[in-house]
């Protein structure tokens, strides 16, 4: 699905809006600071606590539509999601690792820090705003590569979701197919699941975003959730 020029769900770069800490669940979004992410329940991954099953971890790594920018702290779908997996008994907590503004560069930087703590299920949402600013696709294409290499790497035991994004439509047709076609094929080659477009069902709809046209709205962010459970939920039923 390509977006429309208004709808620049790309547009992640909600710059310096709200990206606060979730009250109550079970994680903390990552700043510029030099604060880990980390999960409500104290628990390390696969540790227990006294009578508790282990628990798992999903890191998301992303930009402000994962950092959920001008929502209220537990309504990005990281945290939406954590609520889906409590009520189906499965043992996992989610870790939101969004940073609003974030190019893919800026995610590869900041790898080796966030990938201190154990994950077994790692999502990336990337390269968004990379189209905003029409960056080569090629330059995208192969720093996504070396940030799959490094996850893979790091954690070779860890599924690996790599979310589909796509570019602003006033970038040109020949630009909105290249970034098309780059997630696709990156996953493919680097063994990753492919998530479906992100926001699909609340881009260009303005009853699904914020005022900036941008952003999912509340209603457009429980969209987005159902998308990422429809491909996360299969995954965290594997033995």
């Amino acid at each position: 699905m390509v977006l429309a020029a208004g709808a620049v769900a790309t547009a992640c770069g909600g710059d310096n809006k709200r990206t606060s800490r979730p009250r109550d669940s079970t994680v903390a979004t990552v700043p510029d600071t030099e604060t880990k992410p980390s999960s409500g329940t104290g628990i390390p991954d696969g540790a227990t606590a006294a009578g508790a099953t282990p628990k798992h971890t999903v890191l998301f790594l992303g930009t402000s539509l994962t950092a959920g920018l001008g929502l209220d702290p537990d309504s990005a779908y990281p945290q939406q999601i954590q609520r889906k997996i409590d009520a189906s008994a499965l043992p996992y907590q989610t870790v939101n690792a969004g940073v609003s503004g974030e190019t893919s560069a800026g995610l590869l930087r900041r790898l080796d820090w966030v990938l201190q703590a154990p994950a077994s299920v790692i999502v990336v949402e990337t390269g968004a705003n990379d189209g905003l600013r029409g960056q080569p696709v090629d330059g995208t294409s192969a720093t996504i590569a070396r940030i799959l290499t490094r996850i893979h790497t790091d954690r070779p035991d860890a599924q690996i979701v790599l979310a589909q994004m796509e570019a602003p439509t006033n970038m040109g047709a020949p630009y909105t197919r290249a970034f098309h076609a780059m997630f696709p094929q990156l996953a493919k080659e680097h063994g990753a699941t492919l998530m479906p477009f992100l926001l699909d069902g609340v881009a260009g709809r303005p009853q699904m975003n914020q005022g900036d046209g941008v952003h999912p709205n509340l209603e457009g962010e429980r969209v987005v959730t159902e998308n990422v459970w429809r491909t996360l939920r299969p995954l965290l039923s594997r033995p």
